[in-house]
């Protein structure tokens, strides 16, 4: 009796990182060059321009006629009507993965208007879907405030699990002083965390592993999540990066007491010890 294997199974969970208008194109470039391995980018936008530079594999220009490839200009219901407009194409990008990131800044016109819809699209095709992103700078004003906090909203109705980076509260680890630019790269560096912390479970081998069925247990229509990362070493370097974690500036004011799933990624070196 011949037995037939379905070499599918054999083979790792498909993941893959969209970035959804300006932010979170600069957030796959970010990941891109910091080496985030066993994963397939995907950028997405409206400003053509903008997504010339992107250093993702795979590049998806939307609503071409409707604004020209001049942008949204911060008008969300043009990014959901751009997206729409290419929905197809979307979702070609998207198809075969296992999981979705849709990573992007909330309080601007594509990322608010269309991160929400293509979340929509991967999660109607299957894939575990989570979501990363950013709220603006009290700096950028009320109104992008307002847009960002709209846009979260519809986010939380399309994705599995969705983690809210308050972009403000990062400048309890850096300086009020920080050119802007560097605090926006501080900014796309926590996405990153955010989405490495999370991949890495999946795509690095360690000695006590997790798989793909695993992380979707804990990720599944989970709702909202929070993050946490320390960084240690020398002496009592696991107790230090630990309290780091739980201390960190993201969580400041949110409690995680009554949380019904914890994801923990410890990485070190040959001489960690239990």
């Amino acid at each position: 009796m011949a037995i037939e294997f379905d070499e599918r199974a054999e083979l790792n969970a498909k993941l893959k990182v969209v970035g959804v208008g300006g932010a979170g194109g600069n957030a796959i470039n970010t990941m891109v060059q910091a080496g985030l391995a066993g994963v397939d980018f995907i950028s997405i936008n409206t400003d053509g321009q903008s997504l010339e530079q992107n250093k993702a594999q795979t590049r998806i220009q939307i609503g071409k006629e409707l604004t020209q490839g001049l942008g949204a200009g911060a008008n969300p219901e043009i990014g959901r009507k751009a997206v729409d407009e290419d929905r197809e194409e979307v979702k070609r990008s998207i198809a075969g993965a296992d999981m979705v990131f849709v990573t992007a800044g909330m309080g601007g016109g594509t990322g608010t208007g269309a991160a929400p819809v293509v979340a929509e699209i991967a999660k109607e095709m299957g894939a575990l879907t989570v979501g990363i992103v950013s709220k603006p700078f009290n700096f950028e004003g009320i109104k992008r405030l307002q847009r960002a906090e709209a846009g979260i909203q519809e986010m939380r109705r399309q994705v599995d699990t969705l983690i809210v980076i308050p972009n403000q509260r990062l400048f309890a680890v850096v300086d009020k002083s920080t050119p802007l630019l560097d605090a926006f790269k501080v900014a796309d560096e926590v996405l990153l965390h955010a989405t490495k912390g999370i991949s890495d479970l999946i795509t690095v081998p360690g000695l006590i592993n997790l798989d793909f069925a695993d992380v979707r247990t804990i990720m599944s229509e989970m709702g909202d999540a929070l993050m946490g990362t320390g960084h240690a070493s020398g002496e009592s370097k696991a107790v230090q990066a630990a309290q780091q974690a739980i201390s960190s500036p993201l969580l400041e004011g949110v409690s995680i007491r009554g949380a019904r799933g914890v994801l923990v990624n410890i990485t070190g070196g040959t001489d960690m010890s239990l």
